[in-house]
């Protein structure tokens, strides 16, 4: 086993087990091409070969990519940052994403792997609070801008939890194998993303306000106006935004860009 290096955020896992169990999560169908990120030593890729028509592999570390293709000649290893290159030149067509991901660079991967056009399916392990935030519900502590950001463009799930001691060397908190399908019709079409992540990332900026006072704080607007668009999103001004649904907060973006409202 080769030693981990802290700067690149590697935390290697060897169980044979749990490794089968989060490529079978990936539901790969004959002749499919899987991309990996950040194979490491193998684990994943040993238990995707197996699975999988095609894999093509991302590995920063110079450390692992000779070894990686010495071990698995099938399969394509790309030395590069997985967060610099573009997946789907480097795959040619469609694709799904499996990966033991770094826990520093998360949310951007998972902002990457569900840029359009996105993947069929995605399996990331990331770390288990990230996990539970993905797939969190409307009222609940874990729900915020990350939550509806994805829920917005893809259907999540925690299949399971890692325990820290299965890796080497040991994080500091547990894991979860997070499993994300792109919805065949996002609520949020590809040139609003961006307008509607300002939206959530600025209303959950306001949490504990009421949604009036937070629309009038992100807008600059007066109370009848910021209500009249609550009233056409169809949305209680007295609520606060944890308690709205992907769905809500769809309707309230289109209420704003209606109304005047640009997040430049």
């Amino acid at each position: 086993m080769p030693r981990a290096k802290r700067r690149l955020g590697q935390h290697f896992l060897t169980d044979p087990g749990i490794l089968a169990r989060i490529a079978d999560a990936l539901e790969a169908e004959p002749g499919e091409t899987v991309l990996e990120i950040g194979p490491g030593p193998g684990g994943l890729t040993a238990a995707l070969v197996p699975r999988v028509a095609r894999l093509v592999a991302i590995e920063k570390d110079r450390d692992l990519t000779a070894p990686l293709r010495t071990r698995f000649p099938s399969v394509e290893v790309i030395e590069a940052d997985a967060l610099d290159l573009d997946w789907h030149d480097a795959v040619g067509g469609p694709f799904l994403v499996a990966g033991n991901i770094p826990y520093n660079i998360t949310s951007p991967l998972l902002d990457k792997a569900l840029s359009p056009p996105m993947p069929r399916r995605i399996v990331f392990l990331v770390q288990k609070e990230v996990a539970d935030r993905v797939t969190a519900s409307p009222g609940t502590p874990a729900y915020g801008a990350l939550t509806v950001g994805i829920q917005a463009v893809a259907d999540a799930e925690r299949l399971f939890t890692i325990p820290a001691g299965a890796f080497q060397p040991r994080p500091k908190v547990d894991s979860a194998v997070l499993r994300l399908r792109p919805r065949e019709r996002p609520l949020v079409a590809p040139e609003d993303r961006e307008s509607f992540r300002a939206m959530v990332v600025g209303l959950f900026g306001f949490r504990r306000k009421q949604l009036l006072r937070g629309i009038r704080e992100l807008t600059g607007w007066e109370p009848d106006r910021a209500g009249e668009r609550l009233e056409r999103a169809n949305v209680s001004p007295s609520l606060r935004p944890e308690s709205l649904s992907p769905q809500d907060f769809t309707r309230l973006h289109r209420a704003l860009v209606d109304g005047g409202w640009t997040s430049r």
